[in-house]
């Protein structure tokens, strides 16, 4: 067969192929289109789950009558000019490709007005055929209506879903659009009826806190939006921003997982696995955790055409991104201590909407110089130390009170209540007041009750004295009494050699031997009798992939976490009231001790008016 050159409208099919996957991508390319446009309302309408009709009309800037061909021929932008432009690309859109794509598989309406035209124009596209631009009424802005979409291509046609399984993809996306640009109002029907409604922040008049708030409550839910956290952390001309789930806030799946660049949402495996490990510690096994993340950076760092439909993007130096988000996160999960997010105060000076807000649990992590630190000014947590605990509690000379019980009764305990003469602060997780079945602590606090899992909080406190002391002395190394060879691929060996540095600071000391293989020396000393081979091989593939490895200090934490749990208070062991103070007063020093080793929590609360619903008082 000779080379022929293909016609546009076959060309624009093929390209459709690549653009338009579903109702949502047309969505989403219209859409994007008019936030390019600076459009501050956006209005969707559906029918069928788009595959019948998508409309979408905004109030941007609009597109000049004798540039509206223009607009639906390919490679035709305002958004880029040069090879620069290319490189730094601000814009949502910039291929070009979007609006010929989708004309050649639909019947194709572009109206539009500029702000100082007389009137508007309009263009017609039927399955690739441009007609010409026609005078219409229309305000400022743009219009574009889509309606049988892949009407004239019924094989791609057969592939689509259900009805509401496609309007669910173009719900997901758009609110996704919604967490990242809170300054834009959208509105959505379908068949006819309103659907959804993300009002903008400049509406409420409430500025960018709309996004903290009620942007945040809506697209995602309000248990999501009481256990986040808040991140801000800049540096090496990187800035990451947004929100994490505590731990004990975890997913079945991935649903809620949302990453942005330079405010474009990509889906990005590298940064996917330092969050991954940033949460490794812990999540509980199966566990997925969930955050809306923001990173930002000059855009020559990243090459965001490397998708046809820009979901994914390249960086220049991914190790650095990769290390950047996995410290700033696991920095700020490790200030995940048991009380944080409890109101301690019990002046009555303080403002209750600071007490309100610290109860709900929303702390920022404002950058401080590489380091992050609570916003919750004012609130002192008082740590007592183990030998003070009971006479902080109820003075000099006390005895200690009995909390023996014979087996098969409740312990009978006295009413140690908060004493009567304090300070004006009580401790994020109060003062104990009685064991319950030998298992959870109970403690009062100035609007409730605490209750921990004891073991569970025993055993993460244990083991962060574990990993401390390690830490402390540094990774030690165990030569080998017989250096052994590794068979490794090519690949493998390759990176061996170029990375020895960092393998031996990772406690393996090797040299390449041949195409594929390896002399192993040393080894880490405290994985030594594991499968150091395995590890090894583990370790290669990390810094293949993702330009650095954890699984060296996993292992460890893994080894840390067993000995932790082996020397935790068991279940059934009897605490005094100074041994149970003593213990939630470590339980608000020691970092992530919201949840134990293996990412269960330690510790609940129920406020007062929790417990009085619970009897129907005041009703």
């Amino acid at each position: 067969m000779s080379i022929r050159q293909l016609p546009d409208t076959l060309i624009n099919q093929i390209a459709a192929g690549e653009v338009v996957e579903r109702p949502a991508s047309v969505v989403k390319e219209l859409v994007e289109n008019a936030l390019d446009a600076g459009a501050r309302r956006i209005d969707i309408d559906l029918e069928e789950g788009g595959v019948r009709l998508i409309r979408v009309r905004d109030d941007g800037g609009g597109i000049a009558a004798d540039e509206l061909p223009l607009a639906v021929s390919r490679h035709a932008t305002s958004k880029i000019a040069s090879l620069d432009d290319l490189e730094s690309v601000a814009t949502l859109g910039f291929r070009g490709e979007a609006l010929p794509s989708i004309a050649s598989v639909s019947r194709f309406v572009l109206s539009s007005r500029r702000e100082d035209d007389e009137r508007g124009a309009a263009l017609q596209v039927e399955g690739g055929s441009v007609g010409a631009p026609a005078p219409k009424a229309h305000p400022r802005g743009t219009t574009v209506e889509v309606r049988d979409l892949f009407y004239n291509v019924p094989a791609r046609r057969k592939f689509l879903r259900a009805e509401r399984t496609e309007l669910g993809h173009i719900e997901e996306w758009l609110r996704s659009l919604a967490l990242a640009r809170p300054d834009v109002e959208l509105r959505v029907s379908h068949n006819g009826k309103p659907s959804r409604r993300y009002r903008g922040f400049s509406e409420a008049g409430a500025g960018r806190e709309l996004f903290s708030g009620e942007r945040l409550t809506e697209t995602l839910g309000d248990e999501f939006a009481k256990h986040v956290l808040r991140i801000e952390h800049e540096a090496a001309g990187l800035r990451l921003h947004g929100w994490i789930a505590q731990p004990v806030y975890s997913r079945a799946s991935a649903d809620q997982q949302y990453l942005y660049v330079n405010g474009r949402s990509v889906r990005d495996r590298n940064v996917a696995h330092a969050v991954k490990q940033a949460y490794a510690d812990v999540l509980f096994h199966g566990r997925q955790p969930a955050y809306v993340l923001f990173l930002e950076l000059d855009p020559t760092r990243v090459d965001v055409n490397v998708h046809p439909a820009k979901h994914e993007v390249r960086f220049r130096d991914s190790r650095l991104i990769h290390d950047f988000v996995y410290r700033t996160l696991h920095e700020a999960l490790s200030q995940t201590r048991a009380g944080m997010g409890v109101a301690v105060s019990t002046d009555a000076s303080q403002p209750a909407a600071m007490a309100e807000g610290y109860a709900r649990g929303a702390p920022a992590w404002p950058s401080n110089g590489g380091s992050f630190s609570s916003s919750q000014a004012g609130l002192s947590l008082r740590v007592h130390e183990a030998g003070a605990a009971y006479a902080a509690l109820y003075g000099d000379g006390a005895a200690a009170p009995s909390m023996r019980a014979t087996p098969g009764q409740a312990p009978v305990v006295a009413n140690y209540g908060l004493p009567e003469t304090r300070d004006d602060s009580v401790p994020p997780l109060g003062y104990a007041i009685a064991q319950l079945h030998g298992i959870y602590v109970l403690a009062e606090t100035a609007d409730g009750l605490i209750v921990v899992d004891m073991h569970a909080a025993h055993e993460r406190i244990g083991y962060e004295k574990l990993k401390n002391a390690h830490d402390g002395e540094g990774l030690r190394t165990q030569p080998l009494l017989v250096p052994r060879s590794v068979a490794v691929s090519e690949r493998e060996a390759d990176i061996a050699e170029r990375e020895a540095a960092t393998l031996a600071e990772l406690g393996f000391e090797l040299s390449r031997t041949g195409p594929q293989s390896l002399l192993l020396r040393s080894v880490p000393a405290l994985l030594a009798n594991g499968d150091t081979e395995a590890l090894l091989r583990d370790v290669l593939t990390d810094l293949r992939e993702h330009g650095e490895s954890l699984r060296v200090k996993s292992a460890r934490d893994e080894l840390l976490s067993t000995m932790a749990c082996h020397g935790a208070v068991r279940a059934n062991r009897r605490l005094t009231v100074p041994e149970m103070n003593a213990l939630l007063r470590e339980m608000e020093a020691t970092e992530r001790s919201g949840q134990c080793n293996h990412g269960r929590p330690t510790w609940a609360r129920f406020t007062l008016s929790e417990i009085d619903r619970w009897f129907l008082r005041g009703r």
